[in-house]
């Protein structure tokens, strides 16, 4: 059985309701020859004239009236089906958006998202889940609906990626320590002990290649998983720890901050997703909402 060329629903809608096929090829922007083929088409496939000639001009017949007022609906229907969706109701929003990011992200920028998204759609509700890896398979199942962290090269190709500020190393240590005093020089600062932030391997990283630089060699004196640890373990002991400054904000209340005395590149974090989820209206207000609260500017680390 062959199906019915659905492209002939607009023709014969712009026909049935200019009632002229001269009209009609007008609106589609057609030829008046090319509107007549159409017409002949509708013609064999309904079986029935449609538009007959009465004086000068066409009328409806019985079957065209019958159908004019439905093929005006269908049209829009698939008109709405084929439009992009911008239509998004957030007081009667109901979802839970699922996050996978690092600790010090919903320590230091989640009570803000919280905040804004409650204010905004009340019936939203965000689900933090760790990241315990770089794994892209948690965007692409639809587990995780959005990520955050530092884009890297086993992140899926498919992935969108949106970066939401640069962060810089800060050294912390707790008030009292022997580096709130003086100038922090490279050899004082790599003569201390230090705890080491390594998630999924302990290694030396860039503030190690950036001391050999200097002869320099720190020790470690403990590896956490998080910034989190890292900044308690110096907060209660004279161990030093270097973090992102913007990541760790909040965690650092009450520490004495001063800046890494040798260079190493900055860090640009971004937010993640699947491209299934580009064109969702509540996904791109979420997306929004996250930026807005990355987005304002740091503060230099200063003594407390």
């Amino acid at each position: 059985m062959s199906h019915p060329d659905l492209n002939l629903l607009v023709t014969l809608d712009a026909l049935l309701s200019e009632g002229s096929v001269a009209r009609a090829a007008r609106r589609l922007r057609l030829s008046p020859s090319a509107m007549s083929r159409q017409l002949a088409r509708l013609r064999e496939t309904t079986g029935d004239p449609l538009l007959v000639r009465a004086g000068r001009g066409l009328v409806l017949t019985p079957r065209a009236l019958e159908l004019s007022g439905r093929v005006a609906h269908l049209v829009e229907e698939v008109e709405a089906v084929l439009r992009p969706d911008d239509r998004l109701d957030l007081a009667r929003l109901v979802r839970t958006f699922t996050l996978r990011t690092s600790d010090g992200f919903v320590e230091n920028f989640g009570p803000a998202l919280i905040a804004k998204v409650g204010a905004e759609a009340p019936g939203v509700r965000l689900r933090f889940v760790p990241k315990l890896d770089k794994d892209s398979t948690p965007l692409r199942d639809g587990s995780v609906d959005l990520e955050t962290g530092v884009v890297g090269a086993s992140q899926g190709p498919e992935v969108r990626a949106q970066a939401l500020f640069r962060d810089r190393f800060v050294g912390v240590v707790r008030v009292g320590h022997e580096l709130c005093r003086g100038e922090i020089t490279p050899a004082r600062y790599a003569a201390g002990q230090h705890v080491l932030v390594a998630r999924f391997r302990p290694e030396k990283g860039p503030i190690d290649d950036a001391l050999e630089m200097f002869g320099l060699e720190r020790e470690i004196a403990a590896i956490v998983g998080g910034f989190s640890p890292a900044l308690a373990l110096a907060r209660n002991s004279d161990m030093i720890a270097t973090v992102p400054e913007r990541h760790t904000g909040n965690l650092r209340t009450g520490l004495f901050s001063f800046p890494v005395p040798v260079s190493i590149p900055e860090i640009t974090v971004s937010m993640l997703w699947h491209p299934r989820l580009d064109a969702d209206p509540a996904h791109r207000w979420l997306r929004e909402c996250v930026r807005a609260i990355c987005v304002k500017p740091p503060t230099d680390p200063r003594p407390e």
